[in-house]
């Protein structure tokens, strides 16, 4: 296998297997709904194989962060139809992150009065919101009645992802956000059928990823991952419960003929990640995760290895709208400004330059 040769992963038929990962960049404002700069942003960089968005939440009390762009009204997919429309105008591929934040909120960016979380265990820490940094709340513990509604509420936000244009939606159950604080005995302390082992700390998350297969069609339908990341206070120190509660997750969701399996782990090529996708049996993005960059060399090597078929790649997306290009051809690349991931407008957003004529690596 070769980095730039094409790939199916399920309905999803990308020209090559560079693949955005999801970043995180407020540029929607308090509206949510996204605008001019997106719609310029994900354009750029449609020559990526797929690009999956940032994470979009499913309603108001689901909203992370300020400037988190949703998927909640007909505005917000409007504004998603012209990113959608713009991408495959010029040739690019589009799903979008679908994301319930948690406990990882505040009522001071949601403007719900409460936030939620499988049990109630606040985030230890402080959360930036329009009234400055404050502690992280203790969150209301969903009840077993009240899960079929977060779930359906998942479901309407894939539809509606699928209406405004995007060819498949991701589900997010990593990083610390409510389906990864189901997985975690840390986060998780439930004592219904949701909570205690690893098979029922996993089965919301299974029955989710089931509904919306069900509601779009598997093959549209990816989920991303992050065992043991310990991140956000979802803590998962024990080798042993994580190898136990994912490969249960994935067992649940191998049947469905999801489109792909996207795991952040630091270690794609090792022994936890690769017993996942092989119980998955199907696709697999690899994404090292945040502490390392992903280079050209690695995404190289993990294809051609046979480690993954896909790899997401961040950063270097960020300041190389045409990384595709500047890869296949060794080319230099731009260097991301990190003071610009989490700013307002254009600048590290839309300007990085692009090759020019006669530029040679």
């Amino acid at each position: 296998m070769d980095l730039f040769s094409p790939v199916s992963l399920g309905e999803l038929h990308l020209p090559n297997r560079v693949v955005m990962a999801p970043l995180t960049r407020v540029r929607a404002g308090s509206s949510g709904i996204p605008g001019d700069l997106m719609v310029e942003h994900y354009t750029q960089r449609a020559s990526a194989g797929l690009i999956i968005t940032e994470g979009v939440y499913t309603s108001h009390e689901a909203q992370a962060f300020g400037g988190q762009p949703g998927i909640v009204d007909d505005a917000q997919a409007a504004g998603w139809r012209r990113v959608t429309d713009a991408v495959h105008a010029a040739g690019g591929r589009i799903v979008l992150q679908i994301m319930h934040g948690g406990r990882v909120s505040h009522p001071a960016i949601t403007g719900t009065d409460r936030i939620v979380a499988p049990s109630a265990v606040a985030v230890d820490g402080e959360v930036h919101t329009p009234a400055g940094r404050l502690p992280f709340p203790v969150p209301h513990a969903l009840t077993t009645d009240e899960l079929p509604a977060v779930r359906d509420e998942i479901v309407a936000a894939a539809v509606r992802a699928i209406g405004a244009g995007a060819d498949g939606v991701e589900i997010h159950s990593a990083n610390g956000y409510l389906l990864h604080e189901f997985l975690s005995p840390v986060s998780n302390v439930r004592t219904d059928g949701y909570g205690g082992g690893p098979a029922a700390r996993a089965r919301f998350g299974i029955e989710v990823l089931t509904a919306v297969a069900a509601a779009v069609g598997g093959g549209r339908v990816g989920v991303r991952l992050s065992p043991a990341r310990d991140i956000q206070g979802v803590l998962e120190t024990d080798a042993a419960d994580v190898h136990a509660t994912y490969g249960t997750l994935v067992d649940g969701l191998a049947p469905l003929g999801l489109a792909y399996l996207s795991v952040l782990h630091t270690d794609p090529a090792g022994a936890l990640v690769q017993d996942l996708r092989s119980r998955f049996g199907g696709p697999m993005i690899a994404n090292t995760g945040f502490s390392v960059v992903t280079t050209r060399t690695e995404a190289v090597r993990l294809v051609q290895d046979g480690h993954a078929d896909a790899v997401a790649v961040g950063r270097a997306l960020i300041a190389n709208p045409d990384l595709v290009e500047r890869w296949r051809g060794e080319h230099p690349e731009n260097v991301p400004d990190p003071s610009t991931f989490y700013a307002d407008g254009a600048a590290g957003y839309t300007d990085y330059p692009r090759l020019v004529a006669g530029q040679v690596g």
